[in-house]
């Protein structure tokens, strides 16, 4: 699939500045929002003080790396407004992640922070392929998620006829799309196949489907799933990234004219790369922890907040800001099987490299005795439902000698018949399911 490059005066000023140009934004930024959360964030002054530096020390780019890490502890340590940089009366807006690995992380807006979420969300969906007068469908969960809002805003703010539909009701999505005709979609990966799923069990086939674009996140996915997803819906598939702590989405978004990476919108957010066991900072184009510093917000700065996804810098290509390379995990979520380590996107990087296995798969680990056991369990392509047993078996041994070539673990692979594995109707997929007694 292929798209138009942007016209000429489609861009802003600054996606087509010299670097020059963005450092120079970015140092002067970065030493007001250094300040700002220095005056007015008590753990952040208590941080500088602690590692003996000052807002006054940023003196380059470079000089970031004197300053102290912001963790996800700190945010659940200060829950709820204990991080907030101005008075409640200037918060304007909350929202807050689900918690379901511990307290909710609470974070606010001032007007002029939704103003400009709104406007990066805008040039997200623009450099997505999106212009005024496009219907899109927003199939992102509306509520304390940011990712409904987010994509609701930001495509009023470019122009397009916005339908709030929100996740769950598969059968309603699929209606409104072919009643509606919209062009653009909004949702999670995994929840798109489950879309396309109901399209295929009406009958309906990818050419005959309006949309032309979908603008997946909120969840790790590879190539392989870029792939599924374009073929069984007819469409772009691009990548847009963002997380709750740093605004919510549109920190980052691919192009569509190159799909080779989110674009970091760097002239709101300074990105950095980490050895996550040392802290160091690393070169550009070496894999290592996301690290961002925001520039611009006012209500809830964060200064060198780790991310804990995995992946790299990488130069600009569409646009004049850096890219990042596709999360290959986070260091948080990274499984050790007897001694390996892993992560669950390797696992579906094989899995679809059967075109017969859809992008639905769970990894189930349990413990034999001081042994762990590994249960991929993935399902057929609907088109794939006829197979014989043997055919079947066949497949799942396939699979499972991929794995341990590729990845270095032995694991029990178990091949089901279509929509088998439980769907994520609103959220994020739930890939793993770790039963192994904890460590204390």
């Amino acid at each position: 699939m292929t798209a138009k490059p942007p016209q000429p005066g489609e861009l802003e000023a600054i996606e087509t500045a010299s670097r020059d140009e963005i450092s120079a934004l970015q140092l002067q930024r970065l030493k007001w929002s250094l300040q700002h959360a220095y005056d007015n964030v008590p753990f952040h002054k208590a941080a500088f003080d602690a590692k003996g530096v000052h807002p006054s020390d940023l003196k380059t780019l470079a000089d970031l790396a004197k300053f102290p890490f912001m963790t996800k502890t700190a945010l659940r340590d200060h829950y709820p407004f204990g991080l907030f940089a101005v008075p409640q009366n200037q918060v304007a807006r909350l929202h807050a992640s689900s918690g379901t690995t511990g307290k909710s992380i609470v974070v606010g807006y001032t007007h002029q922070d939704i103003e400009n979420w709104a406007h990066l969300m805008a040039r997200s969906i623009r450099a997505a392929g999106g212009r005024a007068g496009d219907m899109l469908h927003n199939a992102y969960g509306y509520g304390m998620f940011t990712g409904g809002l987010g994509a609701h805003y930001g495509a009023e703010r470019l122009g397009c006829t916005v339908v709030p539909m929100s996740g769950g009701q598969t059968e309603k999505q699929v209606q409104q799309i072919v009643d509606f005709q919209p062009k653009i979609i909004m949702v999670t990966p995994s929840y798109s196949l489950v879309i396309a799923e109901e399209f295929e069990r009406q009958g309906i086939k990818p050419d005959q489907i309006s949309l032309k674009i979908g603008i997946f996140g909120a969840e790790p996915w590879g190539e392989g799933m870029r792939a599924e997803i374009e073929r069984k819906l007819g469409i772009d598939a691009i990548d847009i990234y963002g997380l709750t702590e740093v605004m919510g989405p549109g920190v980052a978004c691919e192009c569509i004219e190159s799909k080779d990476g989110p674009v970091i919108w760097e002239d709101h957010f300074y990105p950095e790369i980490i050895n996550p066991d040392t802290g160091e900072v690393v070169a550009d184009g070496e894999d290592g922890e996301l690290v961002f510093t925001s520039l611009t917000k006012q209500a809830f700065p964060v200064i060198r907040y780790r991310t804990r996804d995995l992946t790299r810098l990488l130069p600009p290509t569409a646009r004049a800001f850096r890219r990042m390379g596709k999360i290959t995990g986070r260091s948080d979520d990274m499984l050790i099987v007897r001694g390996v380590n892993v992560f669950p996107t390797q696992i579906e990087e094989q899995i679809l490299r059967d075109k017969r296995l859809s992008g639905n798969y769970q990894i189930q680990l349990s413990r034999d005795g001081h042994l762990d056991n590994v249960e991929v369990r993935c399902e057929l392509q609907r088109e794939a439902a006829q197979l014989s047993p043997a055919e079947v078996a066949l497949i799942a041994k396939e699979l499972q000698h991929h794995i341990k070539t590729i990845i270095g673990i032995t694991t029990r692979v178990s091949v089901l018949e279509p929509e088998a594995i439980p769907r994520t109707l609103t959220g994020k997929a739930r890939r793993v399911i770790d039963e192994r007694p904890k460590q204390l």
